[in-house]
């Protein structure tokens, strides 16, 4: 059931994974091409938003911050699979794996790579800060309009 809560839930995470996202690019190796990545961001962002936050907004204000770095993290985590298992697709297609389980863990080596260049600092500050508040401003909306 759609509620205000989770309108601004979705709305708030769309943002961060946005701004975490253009954070995120200079952090590539030089030449990346990143297409729609912003957008496909804010996309997964505005989904974790509704379905992880939005149901738990109304619980408190620090249950807000909490609920808040906790869909982020599974906002990144969803990313980072997504991310990974698209760049295995186009590999996938330059017949670059001898087999289907290859590819499957092609995933898994993409995974790890963009994590490690996930862990630079700037980011987790924009991911983690900007979820504490967006889960606030999700709580804000869930006690506004009850």
């Amino acid at each position: 059931m759609p509620t205000a809560a989770k309108l601004f839930a979705a709305l708030a995470f769309a943002i961060v994974a946005f701004f975490t996202a253009e954070v995120f690019k200079p952090h590539m190796p030089e030449g990346t091409q990143f297409g729609y990545f912003s957008l496909v961001s804010a996309l997964i962002g505005a989904l974790s938003g509704w379905k992880v936050m939005g149901p738990e907004a109304g619980r408190g204000n620090w249950m807000a911050v909490s609920s808040g770095m906790k869909t982020a993290l599974f906002m990144a985590l969803a990313a980072l699979f997504v991310f990974s298992t698209y760049e295995m697709l186009r590999e996938a297609f330059r017949p670059s794996y001898s087999g289907p389980m290859e590819a499957v863990i092609a995933i898994f080596d993409f995974a790890v790579e963009y994590f490690v260049t996930f862990l630079a600092w700037d980011v987790l500050i924009v991911l983690f800060v900007g979820g504490a508040l967006a889960g606030s401003l999700s709580e804000w909306a869930a006690r506004r309009w009850r």
